[in-house]
C-alpha cells in the first residue's frame, strides 16, 4: 500500500508565563503547562478514501454533494472510490457510490473493475448488484483474467452465479 506524507505543524505555548525582556520567563508553579497544539490536515480525497473504507455513507454524500471529490480519482492505493467501496465488501456503499455517478466499469491500476473485486474477495451480493446493471463478466484485467477466473472455489454462490466451476 503506498502511503501519503503530509506535514504536521507543531506550536507550543506556555499558559501561565510571563515573558521578561531581561531574562528567563516567569511562571507560577501551578499553571505552568506545555501543550503541543498539532494540526494534520489531510487532502480531501484521503478522507473520502477512508470515509468510503468505513462505510461512513453520510459523510460520503456529503462529500459529492459539495463536490469535494471527483469519484474516478485513482487514489494512491491505486484504485477508485468503487473499487474501495467493493473491497469494504458494503453494498449500500457500492449503491450510493452508484448512485453519485460512479462507474462500474473503471479499471483501478492494474485493470480491474468493481466485478473482479467482488468476485476476488467473495462478495456474491455486489457481484449480483454489478451484474444487475451491466457489468462486463467478459472484461480481462491486465493479467488477462475475466471475474469469473479469481472466484475461489469454496464460494458455491458466486460460482453458480457465474455458471461456473460445477461438480
Amino acid at each position: 500500500m503506498k502511503y501519503f506524507q503530509c506535514p504536521v505543524s507543531h506550536t507550543m505555548g506556555l499558559e501561565g508565563c510571563t515573558p521578561n525582556a531581561t531574562g528567563p520567563v516567569s511562571c507560577s508553579r501551578s499553571q505552568t503547562s506545555i501543550k503541543p497544539v498539532r494540526n494534520v490536515h489531510f487532502p480531501n480525497d484521503i478522507v473520502f478514501q477512508d470515509y468510503v473504507r468505513q462505510g461512513e455513507l453520510e459523510r460520503i454524500g456529503r462529500f459529492i454533494r459539495t463536490r469535494r471529490v471527483r469519484l474516478d480519482t485513482i487514489y494512491h492505493s491505486g484504485m477508485a472510490a468503487i473499487h474501495e467501496a467493493v473491497l469494504s465488501g458494503n453494498l449500500d456503499c457500492v449503491k450510493l457510490l452508484i448512485k453519485f455517478g460512479a462507474d462500474i466499469t473503471q479499471r483501478d491500476e492494474d485493470g480491474w473493475t468493481a466485478l473482479h473485486m467482488a468476485c476476488s474477495d467473495g462478495f456474491p451480493e455486489i457481484a449480483k448488484f454489478l451484474l444487475s446493471l451491466g457489468a462486463d463478466t467478459e472484461a480481462e484485467n491486465d493479467c488477462g483474467e475475466k471475474p469469473a477466473d479469481l472466484i475461489d472455489p469454496d464460494c458455491k454462490v458466486l460460482l453458480e452465479l457465474f455458471g461456473v466451476g460445477g461438480d
